[in-house]
């Protein structure tokens, strides 16, 4: 049930504790793929999971605009505070809990979203009356997980298998040519760079060349079945946190 398209009274009807909450980014992804790649990827996996797992879940409309400066220097891409981002997602979940849905994973498309996301979840579980996960869709598709650059391979399979009319696949070879191999400019463990300009001249991490909608499809059905599983987990969750004598 997707509540952007549900009248107030069905959402009432619906008898399900559980919610998931897509959050992505408006940010660049190179000469090929949209702004909206991460927002597209999650919600792609949001779509998926609630419509193959066996009991109702809710989908909320998506969070589009995340923690994203470090791509600044590219026209289009959009970006916000942690502490922004994280009270809004706190309000989001809070507002599901408020109806019920009260067992909510947050399903991300954004590296760079990870770290507030883990942060605001546990703070969720301590203090609120939910019980709140972050989901990483491409931390859960097996040994491709390695694979994940920037709009690279990882990405744009999945935007190519599940929304295709957004790559211009006639960019592909050149977004690969002008991209970077990897994320950063290390010295030790230690990375120099503060924005993705910096190490690469279009933003691309990865090679798109190697992208396909076969691919795609076996991204999301590995991410789609990881996330079902974890509905199982959290359906019957306490959501009240734990206490101590």
């Amino acid at each position: 049930m997707h509540l952007e398209e549900t009248t107030w009274t069905d959402a009432e009807a619906a008898e399900t504790n559980l919610a998931l909450l897509p959050v992505g980014s408006t940010e660049q992804h190179g000469p090929h793929a949209p702004l909206g790649t991460d927002t597209l990827d999650a919600e792609a996996v949001a779509d998926a999971a609630a419509e193959r797992y066996a009991d109702p879940v809710v989908v909320a409309p998506a969070i589009p605009v995340g923690i994203a400066e470090e791509h600044r220097q590219f026209a289009g891409t959009l970006w916000t505070s942690e502490d922004t981002f994280r009270s809004y997602v706190r309000d989001v979940v809070d507002s599901l809990a408020s109806h019920g849905w009260d067992r909510v994973a947050v399903v991300n498309g954004h590296g760079g979203n990870i770290a507030a996301l883990r942060e605001v979840t546990a703070r969720i579980v301590r203090h609120d009356d939910a019980f709140a996960v972050p989901f990483t869709w491409f931390d859960e598709v097996g040994d491709h997980s390695a694979e994940m650059g920037h709009a690279g391979p990882l990405e744009t399979s999945m935007l190519r298998h599940a929304d295709p009319e957004t790559v211009h696949e006639d960019r592909l070879e050149a977004a690969a040519a002008n991209g970077s191999d990897g994320w950063g400019d290390w010295q030790g463990r230690v990375n120099l760079a503060v924005d993705s300009h910096e190490f690469t001249d279009n933003g691309v991490v990865g090679d798109p060349t190697e992208s396909s909608a076969a691919l795609g499809e076996e991204l999301l059905d590995r991410s789609a079945t990881a996330l079902c599983d974890l509905l199982d987990a959290i359906r019957d969750r306490d959501p009240e946190p734990r206490t101590t004598e």
